[in-house]
Formats: structure tokens, C-alpha cells, sequence
């Protein structure tokens, strides 16, 4: 799974991307199309170490580091053809308490800012299902009315499964897809895969011979913009496994293919456990072989935040599986400690689902 050259003559599209992590959306619109060369001109992150895994990959210079407020602020936002990015969704996420007031909520106005300034044709936007329900949805729709900051624009949002799209990964995520109203809606992305034909977890990572004992990645350092990172290393060199006491191995012993903690004998079992005997079929659940991932989160390299066990082994998936899950190719550069590389990993957007919306884009342009 090397990184897919692309180049020539293609015609090229500017891409704006906010809010971009370490650049999975990016990735993806840079894999989708033999016809179109989509270039990213500038990309807005603020987090030090996903930003220079996005420079790593995507080019030295490309990334302003920073929050977008002092983005917008300090230079001026370039022209588009399309503006990309996912606004930080943990303030309306299921996984926590919903926050109307949470500060990340209302960075949908910065994105919403960008797309007036930048005078896209299209631009798309991804966040959790709860985005649809939400009252930033409703007033993003406000702003798309008459008088609006985005009174040139139109919109549609949908939830799509990146299963269906070729990721080895049930991922649902809303898709906010965007157009100038002098041009039409380009409709959202026909899938490519349904289930039986789903791609599996064996089909990304049953070839890869069990990793290394070692806990640490290599002693290696880059500096980005005067700071000074754990890096770069290349995705085959995070194959690299935790430390685990024997409690959780004999724990790990227990639970068969497909499994979980209810498997685990109750002499096993962490109190916290032992007084819920229902609900969390995930915690401490095993990959299936034949079907594809549960949603890689953040966390994926602790059994007990969900079904990130190993299909066959007794440990939790390493960083290069779960990167091999979401897509990215074993050449992609990354840059942080091993936990910052997690975040990055599990906040990103798969790449065959950025890959379906660059080959819809593309189509789009062309007409």
C-alpha cells in the first residue's frame, strides 16, 4: 500500500483545507482522479503536530499552524475551487454531553467565513451524525438564505458509511456538500461497496506479521515552524505494540474471535465491570477477520475504550493497522508521540471516502 503517484498535466483544482488534521481529506481528493489535479494552496490546523504531519505529506509551507480565527485574521484567505474540512465535533458528539455554548461549535462560523472570503465552487464539510440535529446546522442553513454570509450558496447534507465507499471501516459521518447557486448540487458520492462485498479487516491487515516488542517508536526528531516533533516515521514504522501487565493478558486469553469482555471470567473482571453486566459489547472486543472495523476513534490502542483488539492476537491493534484501516498508504509520514499520531489517526477522514467525493468533484468540475 505505497502512496499513489499522481502529476502531469491534469488540470489543476485548488483546494482550501480547514481544520485538516493530518490531512486524510487531502489524501484522499489527491488519490481520486486521473483527470484532475487537486492541489491544496494553503491548510488551516491547529494542533503543532497534525499540522506537520500535513506539511510532512503534503508539502513544506502548506499548513499554517494556528487557530483559524488568528488564520483569518493575519493573511488573506486565497481564492478556491473548493474549500474542504471538518470543524472539531466533540462539543454535539454523542460521546459526551452535548454543549450548545462549547467553543468548537462555533467553529463552523470560521469555516463558513472562509467560504465567503474564498469564493469556492464547491465546498464540503464532515462531521458526526449529530451535525443534523443540530442547531450549527440550522443556523449554517440560516446563513444560506438571503442576506446571509452564504447567500450564494447551497447545500446538502447526508450521513454516508464509509463501508460503502471501500474503507475497511464502519464509519458513519455527515457529508455537508456545498455549491455555488450558479451551479448546480452535484449530488453525493454512489457507492461502490455493499455488504457482503464490504472490504474486511483481513483484506488491510491479515498479511502483516505480528509486530515487534517495542513499545517505543524510533528516537527520531523534525522541527515545524521552530518547534521541535517526535518524527517523521513512516507508517510501517508504528507497528509497534504497549506493554501490557498479565492481568490483561490472561483477560486478552479469554475472549475468542469475535468476543468481548463477557467472555472474560468474572476473577477477571475489573470492578467497574463485575457491576455492569449489560450494554458495551465493544469494551475489550475483538476485530472481526471477515468483516470490516468498528469506528477508529482516538483511543484505538486501548482494548478497553472498544473493539480494538487484534482478530487472533492477544493485544490491541498497533498504529500501523489502525492507519492501514483508514486507509492511508504505508508511505504516509507522521510526526508526534505516539498518542498525538493516535488523535491524528482516528480523527481523519478515510481516504476512500475523501477518494469518492475528489472522483464526484471532479465530475462536477468538468460539466
Amino acid at each position: 500500500m505505497e502512496r499513489e503517484q499522481t502529476g502531469g498535466t491534469r488540470p489543476a483544482v485548488r483546494v482550501l483545507d480547514l481544520f485538516s488534521g493530518a490531512g486524510g481529506l487531502s489524501e484522499g481528493l489527491r488519490t481520486s482522479s486521473h483527470t484532475a489535479d487537486f492541489t491544496t494552496i494553503r491548510a488551516v490546523e491547529s494542533d503543532p503536530a497534525a499540522a506537520a504531519t500535513y506539511s510532512a505529506n503534503h508539502g513544506a509551507g502548506s499548513v499554517f499552524t494556528g487557530p483559524i480565527e488568528k488564520w483569518l485574521t493575519s493573511e488573506e484567505v486565497p481564492e478556491a475551487d473548493v474549500v474542504i474540512g471538518g470543524p472539531p465535533c466533540q462539543g454535539f458528539s454523542a460521546l459526551g454531553k452535548q454543549d450548545v455554548n462549547d467553543k468548537r461549535n462555533s467553529l463552523w462560523w470560521q469555516y463558513a467565513e472562509t467560504v465567503q472570503r474564498a469564493a469556492p465552487k464547491y465546498f464540503v464539510l464532515e462531521n458526526v451524525p449529530q451535525f443534523l440535529s443540530s442547531q450549527q446546522r440550522v443556523e449554517f442553513a440560516r446563513q444560506c438564505e438571503s442576506g446571509g454570509l452564504l447567500e450564494d450558496y447551497a447545500f446538502q447534507a447526508k450521513v454516508l458509511n464509509s463501508a460503502n465507499f471501500g474503507a475497511a471501516q464502519i464509519r458513519k459521518r455527515v457529508i455537508v456538500i456545498g455549491h455555488h447557486r450558479d451551479l448546480e448540487f452535484p449530488g453525493f458520492p454512489a457507492p461502490t461497496h455493499s455488504e457482503p462485498q464490504w472490504v474486511t479487516v483481513r483484506q488491510v491487515i491479515g498479511r502483516l506479521r505480528a509486530p515487534t516488542h517495542v513499545i517505543d517508536l524510533p528516537d527520531r526528531w523534525t522541527k515545524h515552524e521552530g518547534r521541535m516533533h517526535p518524527g517523521r516515521f513512516r507508517s510501517t514504522e508504528l507497528h509497534v505494540t504497549r506493554h501490557y501487565e498479565d492481568t490483561s493478558l490472561r483477560r486478552f486469553a479469554h475472549i475468542p474471535a469475535g468476543g468481548n469482555r463477557f467472555d472474560i471470567p468474572d476473577q477477571l473482571l475489573a470492578p467497574c465491570w463485575r457491576k455492569h453486566q449489560s450494554g458495551a459489547g465493544d469494551v475489550m472486543g475483538r476485530l472481526r477477520w471477515d468483516r470490516p472495523s468498528v469506528t477508529i476513534r482516538t483511543e484505538f490502542f486501548k482494548p478497553e475504550k472498544g473493539r480494538y483488539l487484534h482478530p487472533s492476537e492477544h493485544r490491541a491493534i498497533t498504529h500501523r493497522e489502525a492507519a492501514r484501516i483508514q486507509g492511508f498508504p504505508d508511505d504516509y509520514r507522521w510526526v508526534g508521540s505516539k498518542v498525538q499520531i493516535a488523535r491524528q489517526i482516528g480523527n481523519a477522514v478515510p481516504i476512500a471516502l475523501g477518494a469518492a467525493i475528489g472522483r464526484l468533484l471532479t465530475d462536477a468540475l468538468r460539466a
